[in-house]
């Protein structure tokens, strides 16, 4: 797993060119995620689902586009708004109102929640503030946090995928495709891991 970390106004992240730097000195192409990920499900007979907020359907798309991955993905939940959260995936109304929708707790609670409607060994979400408006001081655009759940474990990775080098180029678009990516190789990492 990533673990490379940026002091950013007192809060750890995880940016971008961190994510790029792993890739790359795990030999994967970033365009090539999607099919790594089905591979590896393959591989190990493993099935994943995907809860979305930030990223809209796009991991589901990426996942989808692989021929093939109809065998490791069987659900997709584009949870936008606080109420599918809720009603659909089971986030907690309350850590929706006192954290917010861009938090950790969520991200993981939304995780959960997909794997277990799905029956899939791994769940992985997005929530996050793509721009260009909606950041704030303590979240500014480009802020991810990226769910993981497992049968034994839930836990999230927190990103500013607009910490990077050329800020211009932290469109939403940037901004949204990266995070989707990132949620992939963690279901990646996870789908490779020994304990399965």
């Amino acid at each position: 797993m990533i673990i490379y970390i940026q002091d950013y106004n007192g809060v750890i992240w995880v940016t971008l060119s961190e994510f790029l730097n792993e890739l790359e000195s795990n030999n994967i192409c970033m365009e090539s995620l999607p099919e790594e990920l089905v591979k590896a499900l393959n591989e190990k007979g493993l099935k994943i689902a995907t809860a979305e907020s930030c990223t809209g359907g796009l991991i589901s798309k990426m996942i989808t586009d692989v021929s093939g991955a109809s065998a490791v993905f069987d659900c997709g939940v584009c949870s936008y708004a606080n109420e599918i959260k809720e009603k659909v995936l089971g986030v907690s109304s309350e850590d929706l109102k006192s954290k917010g929708a861009v938090s950790k707790e969520v991200a993981m609670q939304m995780a959960e929640g997909v794997r277990k409607l799905s029956g899939a060994d791994i769940g992985i979400s997005t929530t996050g503030i793509a721009g260009p408006t909606g950041g704030t001081d303590s979240k500014p655009v480009g802020t991810v946090y990226i769910g993981v759940s497992t049968i034994s474990k839930n836990y999230y990775l927190l990103a500013n995928l607009a910490l990077i080098d050329d800020a211009k180029n932290a469109t939403r678009d940037k901004i949204r495709q990266s995070a989707a990516l990132l949620a992939i190789y963690c279901g990646f990492i996870e789908a490779k891991a020994e304990n399965y």
